[in-house]
């Protein structure tokens, strides 16, 4: 009896060694990639990936990059709007749609776009696409019942490594109305 549950032990304990070290790959992978991007051009490895799924897609609309960059709008929102500060991605009506507005490379957005590396998030999406189905499968059930289990599942899932963007100060409001 006593063998049975140190053999059991040691399975979980080999099969959480292996999860772990597959993680550290994975971080590791996107850390080296997000960190060439910055030393190479300049911008956060974040950026870079909405630069070139930006590429691929052609102009688009926030939420259309969102799908193509395949993490929430407000997070591709905020990307975007270091993009523009930094004039490597334009904002204009649709020339469609004038409710609509599209966002486009610029061209330093493009000239910068040629001397990049290749993005890690793009290589793990490709590789999440090779995957058979029934694997891709289990593997998102099995990550989102860890991030259930790390009380993560209600947060927002931003871009890798990408900072937050700081709250902004609001002005104190006057107490009971007085002036």
């Amino acid at each position: 009896m006593g063998s049975h549950i140190n053999r059991g032990a040691g399975v979980e304990q080999g099969e959480v060694r292996e999860v772990m070290d597959g993680v550290r790959r994975l971080v590791r992978l996107l850390r080296v990639s997000a960190r060439a991007s910055e030393r190479l051009v300049g911008i956060s490895g974040a950026q870079l990936f909405v630069l070139q799924r930006l590429a691929e897609a052609g102009p688009c609309s926030i939420n259309t990059l969102a799908e193509h960059t395949l993490t929430h709008q407000s997070s591709v929102s905020v990307v975007v709007a270091r993009l523009i500060e930094r004039g490597l991605v334009t904002r204009r009506p649709s020339p469609e749609d004038g409710r609509r507005v599209e966002v486009a490379l610029a061209p330093a957005g493009r000239a910068l776009l040629r001397e990049a590396p290749p993005m890690a998030q793009a290589l793990l999406i490709a590789g999440l696409r090779k995957l058979e189905p029934g694997v891709r499968e289990g593997l998102a059930r099995g990550l989102s019942a860890l991030v259930a289990e790390l009380g993560l599942d209600g947060n927002e899932a931003p871009f890798l490594f990408e900072d937050e963007p700081k709250p902004r100060k609001r002005r104190k409001e006057k107490l009971n109305g007085a002036a």
